[in-house]
């Protein structure tokens, strides 16, 4: 099992196209975002995660997602998996992430014991009015 890419997005659509092939049309797909409103609120934001099972592969798994702010873990989310071998499937995770500062967090995503893939996330201030 590998991870394929991981990406906080704002909406996923996934469509048939002739034969038996599918497509994953992924849009607002971001790194950063602006607050919606003074500090401090709560944001969560949507993470997509795409996983692909070689041909040889069990088909089962766990992937983890653990959000940090530093050092510091202030989320976690655990989300067993079948898949086909030879196959992809998706996960969206969503943590709901209390913010008391602008800043970055990071979303380490494993499958099993895997090494981590990091995506980080940036909150700004919002836009002057």
């Amino acid at each position: 099992m590998e991870i394929i890419a991981a990406l906080f997005i704002d909406e996923i659509d996934l469509r048939q196209v002739p034969g038996p092939a599918t497509r994953i049309d992924l849009s607002g797909i971001q790194f950063s975002a602006a607050a919606p409103s003074p500090l401090p609120f709560t944001w969560a934001p949507h993470l997509c995660v795409i996983i692909r099972c070689a041909p040889e592969g069990s088909g089962q798994g766990v992937l983890e997602v653990t959000f940090h702010r530093g050092e510091e873990q202030i989320a976690r989310n655990v989300q067993p998996f079948d898949v086909e071998p030879g196959k992809f499937t998706y996960r969206l995770v969503r943590a709901e992430l209390d913010f008391e500062d602008y800043g970055t967090i990071e979303a380490r995503c494993r499958i099993n014991q895997d090494p981590h893939v990091t995506v980080p996330y940036t909150l700004l201030p919002p836009p002057a009015a």
